[in-house]
Order: C-alpha cells, then structure tokens, then sequence
C-alpha cells in the first residue's frame, strides 16, 4: 500500500524526490502518514479536499483485500 500512494502521490506533484510514506502498525489498523514538499500540498489535497478524499477511496478499495484498515495522514 505503500507503493501505492507513493505513486500516485508523485503523479500528482512537481517534487516527486520530495514524497515520503511511512508506515506505522497497530493491530488491524496500519496509519500511512504522506509528507510531501510544502509548495505542493495544495495539489496533493486538492480543492475542497478532492484529491485527498480519491486517494483516500483508492486506498480503501485495495485494503479490502488485505482484510485490514488503512488510514491516510497528510503530514505538514
């Protein structure tokens, strides 16, 4: 999963070097915390929270598979 947003995430923006997932686990729940360059966290979010909330949907339509929680955290 963590490939995942990495990839889209770096689509999306101008620094792509700049994209950091981490991975933190707990029980059934794993919390992908997204850090990105601050000139594009505007893309990343989106107007309104658009593009969050896509990423975010995507996320959940692949962990249904897996049988285990994800949750996406946009880091400043």
């Amino acid at each position: 999963m963590k490939d995942l947003i990495s990839d889209i995430v770096k689509a999306l923006v101008d620094q792509p070097d700049e994209v950091l997932v981490n991975e933190i686990e707990g029980g059934h729940t794993i919390v992908l915390e997204l850090s990105v360059a601050k000139s594009d966290m505007g893309k990343v979010i989106g107007k309104r929270g658009r593009h969050a909330q896509a990423i975010r949907t995507i996320l959940s339509a692949a962990s249904g598979k897996l049988r285990k929680r994800y949750i996406l955290e946009i880091v400043e």
